[in-house]
């Protein structure tokens, strides 16, 4: 803990540092890094949702944008040609946090005003335009959304220059070709977001939805591989992504991050497949031969073999964290059971060493993702899923998490937990619920097919009259 704050001091100091170096380089007013590093103590100490995001990517964005307009303004260029769009479009799509984009938006806005002379209206028009353009494109998840985006911003860059250039004291000094540019502008700058994205999104180590939908194809290596080798684990992992994105929704979390990284958050179940019950068969169990301990140790080594297998298909760190944290360090109870069941007396089972090694989930989504899994699984083992039952085991395993510490480290609250088990119930119920017993039939062959085609079978028999006639 001493340690990450020294880091974030040392963070904080070469921001400063930076900043103040680039406004002498460029010869701006200094209450610019000042007023930068308001916002960024504003981002630090907000809440833990922005605490999360680092500050030396927040200022890679903001001096590739004070870099790009320098050049344009050095070189005698108009200001409209500035891509300011790009900055708060972008920065909503890689973290998907509107406060985050506003932040960023004010401080592009006040940059450009001040580099324009502090151009007050200037600045107004740009922030209104990077404000509007971030809301078009909050939880975007497909390429068009953005292009979509950017060309409103366009258009509404040149319905506010033209009322900054009418109510503007002096005279007219937009001309035709003004407008033009600032509507292409916007174009622009949502068709730079899609080509920078994959870019930004390897070196600020963050997921976006766009490239979260192309995770769900089913064609990717490893649910191909689920599907022929693990179909037990690729079913459960569905049933636990359909789970986790309906209570991600009701709580107000990333459904779509949790739906995928449930996807994948058992892929370590490839190294030996056989060894998990829902791909064992009902009359036999790969664990009978072997002792509680070692059955221990091939359950726990899932988690290390998915990483591993994450790691060599390249997935994104933020579904890495999946499969880390979806047992959190809680206890593999069958197994410990069966240890204390064949316990000698000169012999000690300690509960630490059938627990997974953690960490616990940190994020709404790894710890719905660790409910889901828990849930669906006790679920399945019930012998006759009634609704009644069904309601008991998702309230009992929510409870027991609960209690046993695995949701510390997150910030769901009771409420979002009563919240969540309800979901879980009603999805629940929906997949086991009961189905209509058939009576068997009992008739004959020759009878089914007269119950079937009785005109035809009459028919032939007044034929078959006929004919003897």
């Amino acid at each position: 803990m001493k340690n990450q704050i020294a880091v974030n001091r040392i963070k904080l100091v070469l921001v400063t540092a930076v900043l103040f170096f680039v406004s002498f380089i460029l010869q701006l007013n200094l209450i610019i890094p000042v007023f930068l590093l308001s916002l960024l103590a504003y981002i630090k100490y907000r809440d833990a949702d922005l605490r999360n995001y680092s500050l030396l990517n927040l200022s890679f964005l903001f001096i590739i944008f004070v870099v790009t307009s320098y050049f344009i303004v050095s070189h005698g260029w108009s200001k409209f040609y500035i891509p300011f769009c790009f900055i708060p479009m972008l920065t909503t799509v890689l973290f998907n946090n509107l406060e985050l984009s506003l932040v960023v938006t004010i401080a592009t806005s006040v940059f450009i005003a001040s580099i324009a002379g502090n151009h007050l209206h200037l600045g107004v028009l740009f922030f209104s335009s990077g404000l509007f353009s971030s809301i078009l494109v909050l939880n975007a998840r497909r390429r068009i959304t953005i292009i979509r985006a950017g060309f409103i911003a366009g258009v509404l860059q040149a319905a506010l220059l033209f009322f900054v250039d009418r109510f503007w004291l002096g005279p007219s000094k937009a001309y035709l070709s003004s407008y033009l540019i600032v509507m292409v502008n916007g174009l622009l700058s949502s068709i730079i977001v899609i080509g920078v994205l994959p870019v930004f999104e390897y070196l600020f180590r963050t997921v976006t939805n766009i490239s979260l939908l192309e995770l769900a194809d089913f064609n990717h290596p490893l649910l191909q591989r689920m599907i022929l080798e693990a179909p037990g684990t690729y079913h459960h992992s569905l049933v636990v992504g359909n789970m986790s994105e309906s209570a991600c929704t009701a709580v107000g979390a990333n459904s779509l991050l949790a739906r995928i990284g449930a996807y994948y958050h058992d892929i370590g179940k490839l190294h030996k497949p056989d060894y998990f019950s829902e791909n064992q068969s009902l009359s036999e169990s790969r664990h009978d031969n072997l002792s509680p301990t070692m059955s221990k140790l091939v359950i726990m080594n899932h988690v290390k073999e998915g990483i591993e297998l994450a790691k060599k298909n390249r997935l994104n760190p933020r579904l890495i964290d999946f499969i880390i944290q979806h047992h959190g360090n809680s206890l593999v109870y069958y197994f410990y059971r069966r240890a204390l069941e064949n316990l000698e007396d000169d012999q000690e089972i300690k509960e630490e060493g059938f627990r997974y090694p953690g960490p616990k989930p940190n994020t709404k989504e790894t710890a719905i993702v660790l409910l889901a899994d828990s849930v669906e699984a006790a679920t399945r083992a019930l012998k006759d899923p009634l609704p009644v039952k069904i309601e008991e085991v998702v309230h009992k395993v929510i409870n027991n998490k609960f209690i046993d510490g695995q949701l510390d480290e997150c910030d769901l609250t009771l409420k979002d937990l009563e919240k969540i088990s309800k979901i879980f119930i009603r999805i629940l119920n929906g997949i086991y619920h009961s189905r209509i017993t058939y009576p068997e039939n009992t008739l004959s062959r020759s009878e089914n097919n007269h119950k079937r085609f009785p005109k035809e079978d009459s028919r032939q028999s007044e034929k078959d009259k006929k004919d003897n006639s």
